[in-house]
């Protein structure tokens, strides 16, 4: 048999994966004692509140919570998940019905994808985008459609114009704002406009809302079951992730349509037996208690946004100030162009010590772009941004 996992039938139907050749190259640097600033993945890098630890420690020293948990999800953190929504959004959710428990955002995506798309089924979203957008569509055997998204209002168009013109019509739209990895934000107009047309065409919504509350500058990103009627055809995935520095935890949620929820929650039912309850308990303090620290998380970002994009624009590098989502989002220097965005951001590597992901992992339509995450602090960016502007003299 042979050695590569090419031939089994759903792994050739992935691409390489090209955030692996920096990652490659950033191990190597390190093992040669080289000083890398890594800004590739978006891996948050701060401490979980401490008293969601706190509460994770007492709740696993209890017995009781070491036996199979509910695979949607213990129903005080549902209740909890929608006094949330209550409090922050005005929306109103059924715990029981309209709520469930993943085990983070990934989880929730892929699973809800392989419960409800068939062979053929047509997914719209944005390109460039999040990779599980495009390829856990392909994975559960439906038609990645991806349409360009140089600015929300040219992604509802030509949603639009897809509308009148294909013979498929799409199954579901799979959107996520504050976007990764463009950081383009949308106001509620935007998904009263989508969800309207959504509606004309019994077509289902899934927004993956990961960047919640990671918003800058006064921006406050709305939720797309703020809009009236939405629940009928849209579900949203939450994640404790970046709100609460628990990305390891792998805590997510959807909620919304209540037939896409049971579809979720029947799937899952066969696949796992849900969280660990320690931590599942350990959330439900931090929604209760722990919104003052997201607000300091969401300062933090803001701070080390500022310091990169600010010094990338003093060295020659111009960038736009994103209003949401921890990254930022950049063409790649004129000069350096043609190289195509995996190139250059192996040339970053090797002569600036500086990890990026690079565009072209994003979709065909991320070429041309590198995506900087915010997962180091001020000092460590500054130094970042030095080597940059020593770079781009050379």
């Amino acid at each position: 048999m042979s050695s590569t996992t090419d031939e089994f039938y759903r792994i050739q139907k992935l691409p390489p994966y090209v955030f692996a050749v920096i990652n490659e190259m950033k191990a190597k640097a390190r093992a040669a004692q080289l000083d890398v600033v890594d800004l590739g993945m978006g891996n948050p890098d701060g401490a979980t509140p401490e008293p969601v630890i706190k509460k994770l420690v007492e709740a696993a020293r209890n017995p009781r919570n070491h036996r199979y948990s509910m695979s949607r999800g213990i129903p005080h953190l549902r209740l909890e998940i929608a006094k949330h929504y209550r409090a922050n959004y005005g929306v109103e959710v059924d715990p029981e019905a309209e709520t469930i428990v993943t085990i983070g955002a990934k989880d929730a995506l892929a699973h809800l994808l392989f419960a409800v798309i068939g062979p053929g089924d047509a997914v719209v979203s944005p390109n460039p985008a999040y990779p599980i957008h495009q390829y856990g569509v392909i994975m559960a055997e439906g038609h990645a459609c991806m349409l360009p998204m140089p600015d929300p209002a040219t992604f509802l168009n030509g949603l639009e114009h897809l509308y009148r013109t294909s013979s498929r019509k799409p199954k579901m739209i799979l959107i996520s704002f504050p976007h990764n990895p463009t950081t383009q934000c949308v106001d509620l107009q935007f998904f009263r406009e989508i969800v309207a047309m959504a509606q004309r065409h019994g077509t289902m919504i899934v927004h993956d809302f990961a960047y919640a509350d990671i918003c800058f500058d006064g921006y406050r990103a709305p939720s797309i079951l703020e809009v009236e009627g939405a629940k009928e055809i849209a579900i949203e995935i939450y994640s404790m992730s970046k709100s609460f520095n628990m990305a390891g935890w792998r805590v997510g949620f959807c909620l919304g349509n209540r037939k896409l929820i049971g579809a979720l929650a029947r799937i899952k039912s066969y696949l796992d037996y849900g969280i660990f309850q320690p931590i599942q308990i350990a959330s439900i303090i931090a929604l209760r208690e722990c919104g003052d620290e997201t607000k300091k998380i969401c300062a933090t970002y803001q701070k080390r946004r500022d310091v990169l994009v600010s010094g990338l624009n003093r060295a020659g590098w111009p960038v736009e100030s994103p209003r949401g989502s921890m990254f930022v989002w950049a063409r790649i220097p004129e000069p350096y162009r043609e190289l195509g965005s995996l190139e250059f951001s192996k040339l970053l590597m090797e002569e600036a010590l500086v990890g990026v992901s690079p565009g072209i992992g994003f979709g065909p339509l991320g070429e041309g772009y590198v995506r900087f995450a915010l997962v180091e602090n001020q000092h460590r960016i500054r130094q970042a941004v030095k080597s940059i502007q020593q770079f781009l003299k050379t």
